[in-house]
């Protein structure tokens, strides 16, 4: 069931958006396997925890989970882990949470049945219909930001959209996060959840843009960090790292693991599900270790490459079925999940609509409580796309309206107005319809319902060159959200005092 909540719409964007809201999925998650089945993956990977182990980087990580009793290895980094040890710290892990957005309105759950739409993090590229695939800049990286703050149906700035690569790699997660926190006022994720101390800027920046101190962030998290283990089985130092600093100051991370099927996990869907399981179970209780009771929770991404070029592939089949395993091992361990909406195709075109179509489909019927990459992934991953944010945006605000509540009250069934109508009636002209007809049904972003004339004389658009439109119109109509200028001045000031610091380190 979706909880409404009013709030200022784009001005005159020709298109109708739901309210900002949380969308909760009324559906029973699909089981894929059997209970059976799932304690068949369980002792599987805690078998790989115990026998085999992971290679952890990290001299601090090592020292947190000799402190819990996992095997150590100093010279080779292994770590292995104890069946017992492996249970013992999952419990008492909060199986739901919350992150405060700057604008109160915009807070979402994350657990139970939430669903939560992120946008896309991480591209180096990024394209549309006029200027093709290119490099990722400043510009492009900030009018993501704006479009992500403008469409009601994501509730996370998920990452920035496209990396902008003419800035300085050590610095330009430090732009990213300044877009996100003065552009959008949801929650948001950073991007680049790889060092210690990139991780410590967002809190830092979390803590400016809340107006809070480490005890306020610790009781009201404000951001959702992830970060991906290095498949097969290795934590390099500045995951690990990133991890410790999220548990310690009470913000939400997810643990996942980047499988492909055939290249970095077994071919099988069994064995990567397998070797995922053990590495998101390792990743949390480090983050356990580092503080029980932190919000650690469990993160899914395995699909499989194409064996007949090695390539990654998304969307597939196999990707929709570990994603709906994933989700039954995750309330397995009474822990939230994160997946994603994801397509291989390189252009917006109707492989990226199927493929992402079967990833949403999968999240919505796996329980999913966290889809990264819901709008305007393309190519893998690799490109950040302004046409499929806008197709996406279309197919997510339909599953929203898929998931609400259907009116069984009498009178919205209406059994007065069957009888006036009676047989071989119709009902437009019926006051029931009347006091309706301007909301009775879902209002499309993106689709065009009208008849082949009207729409062959209006230029023939497909759906590409009308999302091309949207983008443009949301992106001229964009206002900023509102934040005091002392706020924004204090975060301005944080970024230019890291620069400088950083340069010189």
């Amino acid at each position: 069931m979706s909880r409404r909540r009013s709030t200022r719409q784009p001005r005159n964007t020709g298109f109708t958006q739901r309210p900002f809201g949380e969308v909760r999925n009324p559906i029973a998650p699909a089981e894929l396997i059997s209970s059976d089945q799932v304690e068949v993956i369980h002792y599987a990977s805690l078998k790989v925890l115990r026998d085999i182990g992971i290679k952890v980087d990290s001299s601090v990580a090592l020292d947190l989970l000799q402190q819990i009793g996992a095997d150590i290895n100093r010279e080779t980094g292994l770590v292995r882990f104890d069946p017992s040890l492996v249970e013992e710290m999952l419990v008492g892990i909060p199986s739901e949470f919350t992150i405060h957005a700057r604008n109160p309105e915009k807070t979402v759950s994350v657990g139970g049945n939430s669903l939560t739409f992120a946008t896309v993090c991480g591209p180096s590229f990024v394209s549309d219909l006029d200027r093709g695939r290119r490099a990722g800049t400043l510009e492009d990286m900030r009018n993501f930001v704006k479009l992500s703050a403008s469409l009601n149906i994501f509730h996370h700035e998920g990452g920035a959209g496209c990396e902008p690569l003419e800035l300085p790699p050590e610095t330009r997660h430090l732009d990213m996060m300044l877009a996100q926190t003065t552009l959008c006022d949801k929650g948001w994720q950073p991007c680049w959840m790889n060092t210690a101390d990139r991780a410590r800027d967002c809190i830092e920046m979390a803590k400016i843009a809340l107006q809070t101190d480490d005890d306020g962030l610790r009781e009201k998290p404000g951001i959702l960090g992830g970060v991906n283990t290095n498949s097969p089985l290795l934590f390099d130092d500045g995951q690990a790292e990133a991890v410790i600093e999220f548990a310690r100051a009470g913000q939400p991370v997810h643990i996942t693991p980047f499988t492909l099927a055939g290249a970095m996990s077994p071919i099988t869907i069994g064995g990567s599900l397998v070797q995922q399981n053990a590495e998101a179970l390792a990743g949390i209780v480090l983050g356990q270790a580092a503080c029980r009771g932190a919000p650690t929770f469990y993160g899914h991404f395995t699909s499989n490459v194409d064996m007949k070029t090695g390539s990654p592939a998304f969307g597939t089949p196999e990707y929709a079925q570990s994603v709906m395993i994933s989700g039954q091992m995750a309330r397995r361990y009474g822990l939230p999940i994160r997946s994603s909406n994801t397509t291989a195709s390189a252009c917006v075109d109707a492989q990226a609509t199927y493929e992402s179509d079967m990833s949403i489909n999968a999240c919505v019927q796996g329980h999913i409580n966290v889809m990264m990459h819901a709008g305007g992934w393309l190519e893998g991953g690799l490109t950040c796309s302004f046409e499929k944010l806008i197709l996406d945006a279309e197919l997510l605000q339909m599953q929203a309206a898929m998931l609400e509540p259907v009116d069984l009250s009498d009178d919205a069934i209406g059994l007065e107005t069957i009888t006036e109508v009676g047989p071989s009636g119709h009902f437009f002209g019926t006051a029931h319809t009347l006091a309706r007809y301007e909301t009775a049904f879902y209002s499309p972003i993106l689709s065009d319902w009208r008849n082949f004339e009207t729409w062959q004389d209006d230029g023939a658009k497909g759906a590409t060159e009308r999302a091309n439109a949207v983008w443009k119109k949301l992106l001229h109509e964009y206002e900023k959200p509102p934040i005091a200028p002392e706020v924004e001045e204090e975060l301005e000031a944080y970024v230019a005092r890291r620069k400088v610091e950083i340069k010189h380190s």
